[in-house]
């Protein structure tokens, strides 16, 4: 899979993706951090990247027509990186298999 990580997350979980064997980059190391949220759903979507992000504007992004992005809500309080990375280890399986099958817009509560 294809992952794009917003700004409120660490670029530490872009390095974890990759870890695992997925496409993932951070929008500090794409030079891409100044975005407005609609320009980066479009970069998203233009490069089939689901967006890793705690920003809720993106679920509102998504289901507009012609839209084909995913979004990975993040809905985990602020939390130090380990404990974001264990949440992220604890339900990752599920994640993938939610994108998986056709879904776009996938929680991590």
């Amino acid at each position: 899979m294809r992952f794009l990580v917003d700004n409120q997350l660490p670029p530490s979980l872009a390095r974890w993706l990759r870890n695992r064997g997925h496409d993932a980059e951070h929008v500090f190391e794409r030079g891409l951090y100044l975005l407005d949220d609609r320009s980066l759903w479009a970069r998203a979507m233009a490069d089939a990247r689901i967006v890793v992000s705690k920003d809720e504007d993106f679920l509102y992004l998504t289901g507009q027509p012609n839209d084909t992005g995913r979004f990975l809500w993040v809905r985990l309080g602020n939390c130090r990186n380990d404990a974001l990375l264990a949440a992220f280890s604890a339900s990752f399986d599920t994640i993938v298999a939610a994108f998986d099958s056709g879904q776009s817009v996938v929680e991590l509560i």
